[in-house]
């Protein structure tokens, strides 16, 4: 887990990098030239395969051969360690979440694109073209990339029926084995998750008021911390990794938690009696954007790949490995690794029902600052 020394510094700087005002836009790039040779990216682990660890998952080596351009890859296991990693700078590209998206940009991190210089943004699923996680006053901050909802995973062996609440992770209760939840569920390392709790409040406590999990009040705020702390009594780990949360649900008793699918199909794919649900509150989510660094010294050669990320074989594998939902819907027939079932086994149906990632702005005073969501997370996840 993250220090909390660590946690706080990446926080003050979230908080400078939103405090930059008014994002003045620079000018996208105008026309392509000759690309640079190298490109170096920021990514989540397994969303830039090129066949290491199945040869089957490569969509690096036909690029690299295609384009002459090749790819280096940072894997990060956060979105604030990706804003950390963008601010110091030496990267072309990031895959961010909608919890980092807004920071870079009103922290002048990346710029928009020419998106007549990439055309397979025709390719682009229309819900996700102008997405409020990567368009800002009408400019295009990168190209979308995969997205999904996090899910509810849970044992089968305990739920003989999926459950319909996340209540399940929230407040301590007898589950169906007639043992209690306590130390036997998980919540995500990561202050955007007081959203989740947020969404959890707006179904069951509608004298709150709370109409977007992303924009609270300061009393709407307090009810979610309090919750959130009486979790903290509950909580086996608070997760990140997502190797160490499958072997949580594998051998050390853990049995319900928020997740990714990547995770949910790992498991299911070792016969472990695992599945998933969306609960009846609804669900946050994440859509990843491939963003271009403000100073990126590859250009050229990352346009090549924001355009070749687009292509319906690279989006159906992707989402095949990762457990994500393709930006790119035509990616969902077709491809013999994700199956023409895959897209709806991934949720590529429950958009509607997601509460996308997006960083909390404070609109004047008016909600609570994601500055705030930092410090006062790292206190819960200490016990404070």
């Amino acid at each position: 887990m993250m220090s909390t020394r660590k946690t706080a510094l990446l926080g003050a700087l979230s908080a400078a990098l939103l405090a930059a005002g008014v994002v003045q836009a620079a000018e996208p790039l105008k026309a392509l030239g000759k690309n640079e040779g190298q490109l170096d990216i920021i990514a989540w682990p397994g969303y830039i395969e090129r066949g290491d660890t199945d040869k089957n998952y490569d969509w690096v080596t036909g690029f690299e051969k295609a384009s002459g351009c090749k790819v280096n890859v940072k894997t990060a296991a956060t979105s604030d360690e990706m804003v950390s990693l963008m601010t110091k700078g030496g990267y072309d590209l990031v895959t961010a979440s909608g919890d980092a998206s807004l920071r870079l940009i009103h922290g002048k991190r990346v710029q928009p694109v020419n998106l007549a210089l990439i055309p397979n943004w025709k390719n682009v699923d229309e819900r996700l073209k102008n997405g409020a996680w990567h368009v800002v006053d009408g400019q295009h901050y990168g190209t979308p990339y995969q997205w999904g909802p996090n899910v509810l995973m849970y044992n089968t062996n305990v739920f003989k029926q999926p459950p319909t609440s996340w209540k399940v992770v929230f407040e301590e209760m007898t589950l169906p084995d007639g043992k209690s939840n306590k130390g036997r569920i998980q919540a995500y390392d990561g202050p955007i998750y007081i959203a989740d709790a947020a969404l959890y409040l707006k179904a069951t406590r509608p004298e709150l008021g709370i109409q977007d999990p992303y924009l609270l009040t300061e009393a709407q705020y307090a009810a979610t911390l309090e919750l959130l702390r009486r979790q903290h009594a509950l909580a086996h780990r608070y997760w990140h990794d997502a190797t160490v949360q499958m072997s949580d649900f594998k051998n050390e008793g853990v049995v319900a938690s928020s997740s990714w699918k990547y995770q949910v199909n790992a498991l299911q794919g070792e016969k472990q009696p695992i599945a998933s649900v969306v609960p009846s509150e609804g669900a946050t989510g994440w859509a990843d954007t491939t963003m271009l660094h403000a100073e990126a010294k590859h250009p050229n050669c990352a346009y090549a790949w924001m355009n070749w990320s687009l292509e319906p074989k690279l989006q159906g594998d992707l989402a095949a490995w990762f457990g994500s939902v393709p930006a790119v819907p035509a990616a969902c027939t077709g491809n013999a690794l994700l199956t023409d079932e895959g897209c709806k086994t991934n949720g590529f149906d429950n958009f509607d029902k997601i509460a996308f990632w997006k960083t909390p702005q404070a609109e004047g005073g008016k909600y609570v600052p994601y500055s705030r969501w930092t410090q006062d997370y790292i206190a819960i996840m200490g016990g404070r």
